[in-house]
């Protein structure tokens, strides 16, 4: 019965923060409710006043919690009072991620009566001359009620707990950006088809902390996004594999060049197009045929720019609208809705700060901006089958030209073979002024990992984190 009550209340309170919109951060009801916040956990907490919480929680309090369950007034009391104030040599710490906060207020006949209140919070274990040790991340929502001109907490919902990526302190890994003149680093963890856990850490900026939703650019990470759209047009078969694009695009460079003919998504998805990485690196600055279609690899951008328009022209619509991954926090262009306060801005190897370069047209093969949680969801979507049909999945991971030895590309990734426990994995990266990033994954295992960078200088970052943490990770090092 307890069960059912949570997942009603849940799905309650979860509806109505996503039904209105959250106040401006600047609106003075957003500032109180981040400082009463701050103070509810941060005595009642974090420094076991218990006269406080009796004080601000109303008696009909419901605590939600996905691994200790549901707890009343007197439960959540008694709980606090047992695990959280018991052991003054070790005590449970919580802090807030102070940018994660939203605050979406309710009103009763235009009056103000409570306000829902989400975020991100992160718990640490509190020793005498230790740094505090960082233990789970979790999500949680508030609502919190207007009694006797006193807001009480009457709700709380706390969910998704996830142990940190590291056995490393937070500090540690700080610290090892730092000394890289990296900024930020995000971590995503794929395990058994599922994302388990979304570490952001650092700043943004140097300056202001990076959070859990911290927006990156991926660069070339764009391509399997595109690659899967394209994908998920043949398999409902109104795109085929091996249908000539000219009928839809032919660039003007190249329109004296019959080589056009050849060009099909099959050859563009796995880069025998023919093409430079980019026409503007060229010495005539021009798109031209460099080898004949079809006849060998070149890892090429402008070919997943022309498989884009060719779709594009084909069907009247954008790639935008063709993607639809519900991937809510990612965008292929600087729209009105992406959150500049949440980008981590880029830097060069001296840990320079770079100028933000902003584009506004989508761009098949380059700039997307996203987050670890987003696009570890495509990762993991796509780990699971990608809701494709069996026989184009198996074409996707197809060896369809020899790189090198143990190393071939399929449509949209790279794969590499010949892993520990008869794995294989498919991979791409990201690189760009200030940018650095990989995902791979496993298809035996279903395991899979996202790295985000903000810099430049990243290889002893790459080489702490893979060699010594991720999955298979040695394997991986030693291919390179």
């Amino acid at each position: 019965m307890k069960k059912q009550v949570f997942f009603s209340a849940a799905f309650i309170v979860l509806s109505i923060f996503n039904a209105i919109g959250q106040i401006d951060k600047n609106s003075d009801l957003y500032i109180e409710f981040k400082k009463l916040d701050s103070i509810f956990f941060e005595r009642g907490f974090n420094q076991c006043d218990m006269m406080y919480l009796k004080n601000h929680i109303s008696d009909d309090l419901k605590f939600y919690h996905d691994q200790s369950g549901f707890q009343d007034r007197k439960a959540f009391f008694e709980n606090t009072q047992k695990y959280i104030c018991s052991n003054s040599e070790q005590k449970p710490i919580r802090k807030v991620e102070a940018n994660s906060l939203e605050v979406f207020p309710l009103y009763n006949k235009g009056k103000l009566y409570g306000v829902i209140q989400k975020g991100i919070h992160h718990f640490y274990i509190r020793e005498n001359g230790k740094e505090d040790l960082w233990t789970s991340t979790a999500k949680f929502t508030s609502v919190w009620i207007l009694e006797d001109e006193i807001w009480k907490i009457s709700e709380v919902l706390s969910y998704d707990h996830q142990d940190p990526v590291f056995e490393a302190s937070k500090n540690d890994i700080e610290k090892l950006l730092d000394e890289n003149k990296v900024p930020a680093l995000g971590i995503g963890i794929i395990e058994n088809g599922k994302l388990t856990k979304v570490e952001v850490y650092g700043t943004l900026d140097l300056q202001n902390t990076a959070p859990y939703n911290s927006i990156f650019k991926v660069a070339s990470l764009t391509k399997p996004i595109v690659a899967l759209t394209a994908l998920k047009l043949i398999d409902k078969g109104v795109l085929d594999m091996n249908e000539p694009l000219h009928k839809y695009w032919i660039d003007p460079d190249i329109k004296n060049n019959n080589w056009y003919k050849k060009l099909t998504p099959k050859l563009l998805l796995s880069h025998q197009s023919g093409f430079p990485n980019w026409r503007y690196l060229t010495d005539e600055g021009k798109l031209k045929f460099q080898f004949e279609p079809g006849t060998k690899y070149q890892y090429s951008g402008e070919g997943f720019e022309y498989l884009r328009i060719a779709i594009e022209n084909k069907f009247g619509k954008s790639i935008e609208e063709f993607a639809t991954l519900e991937m809510s926090d990612t965008h292929f262009w600087w729209d009105s809705e992406m959150d500049e306060t949440r980008y981590a801005q880029n830097f060069n190897k001296q840990g320079g700060k770079l100028e933000t370069i902003k584009y506004y047209e989508a761009n098949a093969a380059a700039n997307l901006l996203t987050t670890i949680e987003d696009y570890g969801k495509f990762l993991a979507y796509v780990i699971n089958g990608a809701e494709l049909s069996e026989n184009l999945y198996q074409e996707m991971i197809k060896h369809h030209v020899k790189l090198k030895e143990n190393d071939f590309f399929g449509l949209g990734w790279e794969i590499l073979t010949d892993f520990s426990n008869d794995e294989f994995a498919l991979l791409h990266t990201g690189k760009d002024s200030g940018v650095n990033t990989l995902a791979i994954w496993f298809p035996k295992s279903k395991n899979g990992y996202l790295i985000f960078l903000n810099g430049d200088n990243v290889d002893n970052i790459y080489k702490e984190l893979v060699t010594k943490r991720l999955y298979l990770g040695n394997d991986l090092w030693n291919k390179r």
